[in-house]
This record gives C-alpha cells, sequence and structure tokens, in this order.
C-alpha cells in the first residue's frame, strides 16, 4: 500500500467521528452529515500532498469540513424544507432510546446558534483542545472562553425553551 493510502487511512481514523459530529451539528441530520464528512474527506485526499503541515492536520480538516457544511448550509437555504421531515423526526423519535433522544435534542438546539458559534460548541463537545479550536474558529484563546461561556448559557437558554414543548 502506498505510504498516502496509509497516512490518509490514520487520518480518517483519527478524525472522522468528531468530522461527523461537526457535520450533523450543522445539519440535524444522519445522512446529510455522512454525506458531508465523505464530502470532506474526498477533498482531504484529493489535497493531501499539498497540506504543508504549517497548522495541525485536524484543524486543517476541520477547516475543510467547515466550509464543506457552509456550502451546503447556502444550498440548503434555497431550497423549501420538507414539512414531512419534522413529522418523520417527531415519529422516529419513539424508536430511538432515551440517551439518544438526549443527543438529538442537543444538537437541535444547537442547530439554532449562529454558525461560528455552532463549530465552536462541536469541537468543545469533540474535547478539541482550546489553542486548536482558537486557531480554527480564528479568536484569541482568551476571547474564546468568553465566547464557550456564552455559547453555553444561550445553549441551555435554547434547551430549557425546547424543553416546554
Amino acid at each position: 500500500m502506498a505510504k498516502k493510502e496509509v497516512l490518509f487511512g490514520e487520518i480518517f481514523k483519527t478524525n472522522s467521528k468528531k468530522i461527523y459530529h461537526l457535520c450533523y451539528g450543522y445539519t440535524g441530520d444522519d445522512a446529510a452529515a455522512h454525506d458531508l464528512m465523505q464530502e470532506t474527506f474526498m477533498k482531504v485526499w484529493q489535497n493531501l500532498d499539498g497540506f504543508r503541515n504549517q497548522a495541525m492536520i485536524s484543524t486543517w480538516i476541520y477547516r475543510i469540513a467547515v466550509n464543506t457544511c457552509l456550502s451546503w448550509l447556502r444550498v440548503e437555504k434555497r431550497q423549501a424544507r420538507a414539512p414531512l421531515t419534522d413529522y418523520i423526526i417527531e415519529n422516529s423519535r419513539e424508536e430511538i432510546s432515551e440517551r439518544n433522544e438526549q443527543v438529538e435534542k442537543l444538537y437541535k438546539c444547537i442547530a439554532q446558534l449562529e454558525e461560528n458559534e455552532r463549530l465552536i460548541i462541536t469541537m468543545v463537545l469533540d474535547e478539541i483542545p482550546y489553542p486548536e479550536i482558537a486557531e480554527i474558529s480564528g479568536v484569541s484563546e482568551g476571547n474564546l472562553r468568553v465566547k464557550i461561556h456564552r455559547i453555553k448559557h444561550k445553549l441551555t437558554e435554547i434547551y430549557n425553551r425546547y424543553e416546554r414543548f
């Protein structure tokens, strides 16, 4: 097996779960998140030779994933969402375990945050180190801590509103 294929396999194994979570945070949809994760890793494969090690490879992959998700969102916003989607989500909830239901609820709440807030909180949930989150999101580490505190507060408010319905 070629060196690039071995390297790519390691990169995928190390980062795919985190990238899936990031994509799910943007889409709230399992199939779309898988598609976007695959698209992200196709771009990683295509551009792997051009990676210059100026940043951590996971930071580089996150940037690719964020750009992929943002492009998808721009297209999605132009298309009307099927009203059936909410109905399907409601009915499938009965089949999902309580833990999965809580996770699903959390991601629905995260989806209501602004794009940059979604990016930051998803990386926090994936336990990405703060210096790396700061680099990916383009804010200073000190400012990042303040943003995270505000995002958590905002997310708590959204979650509590969601619970009332």
